[in-house]
């Protein structure tokens, strides 16, 4: 799920950073320090939108740098247990399927994923099937998607991974999941990826 939250951040700059274009330098090195990190509580952190307050510098004793506290909005990426997620397929093994939705990883266990799914690429067979339940068996290879349900959740100081099932409804491999909405001049347009 996305949101969009208040943050802090603390910066040190060098003292050769500063000059006229100090606030210039403070925002910059702010967007290089929190965009594409992940933290443990409140999740990925996708983009900085605006940023509220820069505070006074503070020079620390003995070093010659400055901190500076800084109070922003991003928006954030976290995800939550039973949340349904569109996901690339980027790993198949025996064992199971890795997929990424965003900046996060998914792993999929086969004793997860329907019967009638086999994996491109690993050692499975269709053992055990008809000719009929084997023309509707689908194949998931590298670059599928497919959506998942997130059934468990591990979150690291730095990092969060992801247990996924396709054993429900409506979740499974499909090309015509993904599309992209685009709006120019007013007009809507939806195309499938």
């Amino acid at each position: 799920m996305f949101y969009h939250i208040k943050l802090e951040h603390e910066i040190l700059l060098h003292p050769k950073y500063f000059g006229p274009n100090l606030t210039e330098t403070v925002k910059t090195k702010l967007f290089s320090d929190v965009e594409g990190t992940c933290s443990g509580k409140y999740g990925f952190i996708i983009a900085v939108t605006n940023i509220e307050h820069i505070g006074a510098g503070i020079i620390q004793p003995n070093r010659g740098f400055v901190q500076y506290r800084i109070v922003y909005r991003a928006i954030v990426y976290r995800p939550f247990k039973g949340e349904v997620v569109d996901a690339i397929v980027t790993q198949v093994t025996k064992v199971g399927v890795f997929a990424e939705a965003g900046p996060l990883t998914i792993f999929i266990s086969k004793y997860s994923v329907p019967s009638n799914i086999k994996f491109e690429g690993a050692e499975t067979t269709t053992d055990g099937l008809n000719d009929e339940e084997e023309e509707e068996t689908q194949t998931v290879q590298i670059e599928d998607r497919i959506r998942i349900r997130i059934i468990g959740l591990r979150v690291d100081a730095s990092d969060i991974f992801a247990v996924g099932t396709l054993m429900d409804d409506y979740l499974e491999y499909h090309s015509d999941y993904f599309y992209i909405v685009s709006v120019e001049n007013g007009e809507t347009n939806v195309s499938y990826v």
